[in-house]
């Protein structure tokens, strides 16, 4: 495998907010997810963190940052944030709206701007691994970064 990491939109806002961040390519594999690039990155999966588009009940998108040996509760998130309902979008609309393949979604750079909710335990990790913008290429970041540049919303969902 070649080393070099592609140049996504998620790599310019990272370049364009000065973030220091790591780059790691490992073999993507279909419906893989976490424990897979955890496995192929040799880190625990509660630090690779599933970056997920939903929808509200008005179809409203917004991304939701989970640990990735987590589920989001949906109920407990759609309480938190005051809808009634959110689920996760089918693939091809969760690809409209982050401009990112599922499997290669970043929640840097996305198509169109939307709310941000992250797993407050996230923060309080040293370094994280969050999806660069394409299957098979995590960075590795610290939650505060992630924070400073996204701004999202912490919350207590996971499942």
């Amino acid at each position: 495998m070649s080393s070099k990491a592609p140049v996504t939109q998620a790599v310019r806002v990272l370049r364009e907010h000065k973030v220091d961040y790591t780059e790691h390519l490992y073999k993507y594999e279909d419906k893989g997810g976490t424990t897979v690039s955890a496995r192929e990155l040799g880190v625990d999966e509660h630090c690779v963190v599933k970056t997920l588009i939903m929808e509200d009940e008005n179809k409203r998108p917004l991304i939701v940052l989970m640990h990735g040996d987590r589920e989001v509760g949906t109920g407990m998130l759609a309480k938190q944030i005051g809808v009634k309902k959110i689920h996760p979008c089918d693939p091809k609309t969760a690809d409209k709206h982050s401009g990112y393949q599922v499997g290669g979604t970043s929640p840097f750079g996305t198509r169109h701007p939307m709310p941000v909710y992250m797993e407050a335990g996230i923060a309080e990790l040293d370094t994280i691994y969050i999806n660069g913008g394409k299957r098979g290429f995590l960075i590795g970041v610290s939650p505060h970064d992630v924070i400073r540049v996204l701004n999202p919303t912490l919350v207590n969902a996971a499942a």
